[in-house]
């Protein structure tokens, strides 16, 4: 089956714990639909869980707000905001509405012609430096606060079902660039992919254990 015909994942998929489904979205595809029409393929390599109103580093604990509306719900939609004031960030929501948790993307590996995701990032000396970080990927394929609240089933980012990755290729570390819960194991990645985030020096990477 080709990409463009995989099924996108249901809204059901991520009516679950944050944990499990960023777990679980290693392996499936992101296709982001361009101006275009044209389509463009990445396969999911790391991820990361924010919890809810109870993770203090989850957007959520500043209450539903205008810029975390769509943190808050439904199940099944991007949420997508800026960090530093320049850089868009990707995330799935999850759980209930009202909750305020999400997955964020941190890092995918580009499927086809990758000459689309280089013409918007010049500085990438390498094809693994295109995608290999949440702002990153969002610059590479063009995702912006306008796909914030989108449907991720029938919106112009769709994660898609593949093949899966299995746990002994799956990795768990603590999460990246916070302040808040920064102990808190809940970055998922798969093992040696060289598309994978920098890992900081001195955190504990472990084998995932369901």
């Amino acid at each position: 089956m080709s990409i463009i015909h995989q099924h996108a994942l249901p809204a059901t998929f991520y009516d679950r714990d944050p944990a499990l489904v960023a777990r679980e979205l290693l392996g499936m595809h992101l296709a982001v639909t361009r101006a275009d029409g044209s389509t463009l393929c990445a396969r999911i390599v790391e991820t990361e869980a924010y919890l809810g109103p109870n993770d203090p580093a989850c957007h959520a604990v500043a209450g539903r707000t205008a810029r975390t509306e769509h943190l808050h719900g439904p199940p099944g939609r991007a949420y997508v905001y800026r960090i530093y004031g320049m850089h868009w960030c990707l995330n799935a929501v999850t759980l209930a509405d009202g909750i305020g948790s999400a997955v964020l993307l941190r890092a995918v590996e580009p499927l086809g012609d990758v000459a689309p995701l280089r013409m918007r990032r010049l500085a990438a000396r390498r094809d693994r430096d295109l995608t290999n970080g949440p702002g990153k990927l969002c610059a590479a394929y063009d995702i912006t606060r306008a796909m914030d609240g989108t449907s991720l089933q029938s919106g112009p980012i769709q994660i898609r079902h593949a093949d899966g990755v299995p746990d002994a290729q799956v990795r768990v570390s603590p999460r990246i660039g916070i302040t808040r819960a920064a102990d808190w194991p809940l970055r998922f990645l798969v093992a040696g992919n060289p598309f994978v985030s920098a890992t900081p020096r001195l955190f504990a990477v472990t084998p995932y254990s369901p």
